[in-house]
């Protein structure tokens, strides 16, 4: 046996079901608690507990207090990272779950996944991308991608040196395509928010742009 991360130890438990349907709905950000775990993934709150106490140990989930709850969210970026990798490879294995969007219109235009954007207006972010040439269809920012990002304020070379990937696709869940997932996809949904397009409603995953914020999107996604 070769020294080294036992890979197979936090595969066992990403492989789970009842975990792996909890991490995925960690995903997008908000903290839940084991109650509301509990009715995603259609079990006990005592067997639910067990299965996050193993989570926690793992280092997959972490947990803080407020008042009398307990809420779980995703460790860290590289738990994000790793369940971004596995969606893609499940879909294209034909394993993927039923699940309907949100039908909120409001959470399907534009909302937060995690520390990035999804929604309708991601997804076509990330098409304009693609057709543009800024990222390439495996994933890649490209030479012209990295200049034409520079110019709007986006520096690729930073990013690059995070440990996080720079650049990974998420599967929509409501659109059902891809959106911009990695430190890019962050840093240009932080940008968005300092520029003053786009805001996140308290409480809720909902990003709401303003006119000229969606305005100006359109042409980030629309320039080459």
């Amino acid at each position: 046996m070769r020294d080294g991360p036992n890979i197979s130890f936090v595969a066992a438990l990403i492989g789970n079901p009842a975990n792996a349907n909890m991490l995925l709905a960690l995903i997008p950000g908000p903290a839940l608690t084991a109650t509301e775990l509990a009715n995603e993934v259609g079990l006990t709150l005592s067997t639910v507990s067990g299965h996050l106490a193993r989570l926690g140990e793992a280092g997959l989930v972490q947990v803080s207090r407020q008042g009398r709850h307990r809420y779980y969210r995703l460790a860290d970026p590289d738990v994000v990272a790793l369940l971004e990798a596995l969606l893609p490879v499940a879909e294209r294995a034909g394993h993927r779950r039923t699940r309907t969007g949100p039908r909120d219109p409001q959470m399907r235009k534009a909302r937060s996944c995690y520390d990035h954007m999804a929604g309708d207006l991601a997804v076509r972010m990330l098409d304009g991308f693609l057709a543009t040439g800024i990222v390439s269809p495996d994933g890649e920012v490209t030479d012209a991608g990295r200049k034409e990002l520079g110019t709007r304020g986006i520096d690729i070379d930073r990013l690059a040196q995070e440990k996080r990937p720079l650049c990974r696709f998420c599967l929509d869940w409501s659109e059902r395509r891809n959106h911009l997932a990695g430190s890019l996809g962050a840093a240009i949904f932080g940008h968005f928010e300092r520029q003053g397009w786009a805001s996140r409603r308290a409480g809720s995953r909902i990003v709401h742009f303003s006119a000229d914020g969606e305005a100006e999107i359109e042409r980030w996604y629309s320039r080459g």
